[in-house]
């Protein structure tokens, strides 16, 4: 079998919010699913190097915010292209902390759900943690952010540590030198009319933020 065929499977983007004692963190997931209701028990897939992975096994606690379509991609890069373990991934990003200590995102997400551990199951490379939803919004708002959606018209890309990742191949086009990578997320610059070099030394990475002087010539 072709495992690239799994990509046509639907995928969202979701914000897993974790804590680490008073530390507070969030990752980017695409593997969330809901399994039953009554009692609403949703499944979570997070890779082992996962900082957030961690912080789950520890607290047996996280929370789910639903990236809208409307949700920057500036947002995801930040949360989805860097650790938590040395990196305060949420200074930037408008949050706030509930209760029991884990963030939601206040960043044009659809809803957010607080759930609790119930048990987990271990692969080679990923921790599938099925948990019970006790608190959540009261309603959903915007359109949900699907994976397609984020590769077609954000134009981002999967982390070596997400399930989906496949490691992409420059065809001929993508080899004459005026392609500037992102050193932080992978997003490539190739825009014909502007040459990198011309951009203003202010300009960021439209998916992670990221400085220009983060881009290396590809």
């Amino acid at each position: 079998m072709n495992d690239i065929i799994l990509n046509s499977l639907s995928y969202g983007m979701f914000a897993i919010g974790v804590k680490d004692g008073k530390k507070t963190s969030a990752c980017i997931a695409n593997t969330v699913m809901q399994v039953s209701r009554m009692p609403n028990i949703i499944a979570v897939s997070l890779n082992h190097d996962n900082y957030s992975c961690e912080c789950i096994r520890k607290n047996g606690l996280f929370s789910v915010s639903v990236l809208s379509e409307d949700t920057s991609g500036t947002v995801i890069g930040a949360l989805g292209f860097s650790s938590g373990r040395d990196t305060d991934k949420l200074r930037n990003i408008r949050h706030r902390i509930l209760a029991e200590g884990v963030p939601v995102l206040k960043e044009q997400t659809c809803c957010w759900f607080l759930c609790k551990v119930l048990a987990s199951s271990e692969t080679a490379s990923h921790t599938v943690f099925m948990a019970e939803v006790i608190a959540g919004s009261e309603k959903s708002v915007g359109k949900p952010m699907t994976y397609e959606y984020y590769h077609r018209v954000i134009k981002g890309r999967a982390p070596k540590n997400a399930p989906t990742y496949r490691e992409e191949k420059q065809n001929e086009t993508q080899q004459g030198g005026e392609n500037w990578i992102c050193t932080v997320c992978g997003f490539i610059y190739n825009d014909p009319f502007v040459p990198f070099e011309e951009l203003p030394d202010d300009w960021i990475c439209p998916i992670c933020g990221a400085p220009k002087s983060a881009f290396q010539r590809q």
